[in-house]
């Protein structure tokens, strides 16, 4: 049975009101969130045993957000308790991670101070099949990218299959280092990596096409997916799944969604799906890692593991939390009554 490990920082997301409301009324939304437990959350909902890690302090607040963590049925035990601060970062209800208005206080944190050496990954590693990271994690921090390296070096080792993310956050790289600079020798030993075109290029160096990317339709997007999922594939030895995300603004306030998977030389689309409000859209690329290892760990084909990717990702755009909430048979539904 598929045991998933997923490791990343642990995060408080503190939401103000945009109007700043909050200042008068003396409340503010907080989530627990990170990247990493939210792909765990899916996966717990979805039923999947799903391990997390990460690196909190030792006092009472850990302990509540720990037993919060645990009430999801993810498993804490191999949560290294250590350090002194929790991260955390303000973002405006509804804004993207992606955009100029979020603001991260993250230095110091339990996890920027993790070290090669802190984890005993023969002890973390015990039963698991599956290790989920994503490319925020090496942004923290230089001693955190070499724990990551250190991590996926190990679980090569142990024959555990790698799921990387992607994950650009140009606020975070303050140490010197540019993604370019980090990311290819980590990928090297990642079976699955997931992102997008513009991703890959920041953070593995693939190449831009701007004749696939100046027409701006999705067929030419696809088209550059499938070359830069090669280019991947052909570069880094371990790697034999890549998939891309496609998500656009539709109007004011809407969204178009869809999404590729490429494997063995071949391309897979998922249906397109497209709203005119959405609510949130922090958490949607983390569902859809959540997918992808839920359709490879119940052994669905490529295009069904895509499609249920996708649109869980798509549904989490309407949930106000980091993580979702939505059932896998909601999911399968939302699937069989969507046209292509």
């Amino acid at each position: 049975m598929a045991k998933v490990l997923t490791f990343g920082e642990l995060l408080l997301r503190i939401s103000p009101d945009a109007e700043a409301n909050w200042l008068k009324t003396n409340k503010v939304s907080v989530f627990v969130g990170g990247a990493e437990l939210n792909v765990a959350t899916a996966l717990a909902k979805w039923g999947t045993d799903v391990y997390y890690l990460t690196a909190l302090p030792v006092h009472s607040l850990t302990h509540q957000i720990l037993d919060y963590v645990n009430y999801l049925k993810i498993d804490t035990s191999k949560v290294a308790l250590q350090g002194e601060r929790i991260g955390t970062y303000y973002l405006h209800e509804g804004k993207d991670l992606k955009s100029s208005g979020v603001i991260y206080d993250r230095a110091y944190s339990s996890f920027y101070f993790l070290k090669p050496g802190d984890i005993n990954w023969d002890k973390v590693l015990e039963g698991v099949t599956h290790f989920q990271f994503s490319a925020i994690c090496p942004a923290v921090s230089l001693s955190a990218a070499n724990v990551c390296l250190e991590a996926v070096k190990a679980c090569k080792e142990r024959g555990i299959f790698v799921a990387l993310d992607l994950n650009f956050r140009a606020l975070l790289w303050k140490y010197g280092k540019n993604p370019v600079d980090i990311l290819p020798e980590i990928a090297e030993y990642c079976d699955l990596i997931m992102g997008n075109i513009w991703a890959a290029h920041r953070m593995l160096g693939t190449p831009l096409y701007n004749e696939l990317i100046e027409p701006d339709t999705l067929d030419k997007y696809y088209e550059h997916s499938a070359k830069t999922s090669q280019e991947i594939i052909d570069r880094f030895s371990s790697c034999k799944i890549v998939a891309n995300t496609f998500r656009f603004e539709a109007g004011e306030g809407g969204i178009s969604y869809s999404t590729t998977l490429y494997t063995e030389g071949k391309l897979y689309n998922s249906k397109k799906y497209t709203a005119d409000k959405i609510i949130n859209k922090v958490g949607s690329g983390d569902t859809f890692m959540g997918g992808l290892l839920f359709g490879i760990t119940n052994q669905l084909s490529n295009q069904e593991t895509l499609e249920f990717a996708t649109a869980a990702a798509y549904k989490k755009l309407f949930i106000p939390t980091d993580a979702t909430s939505t059932t896998k048979e909601e999911i399968f539904e939302t699937i069989n009554s969507h046209d292509k």
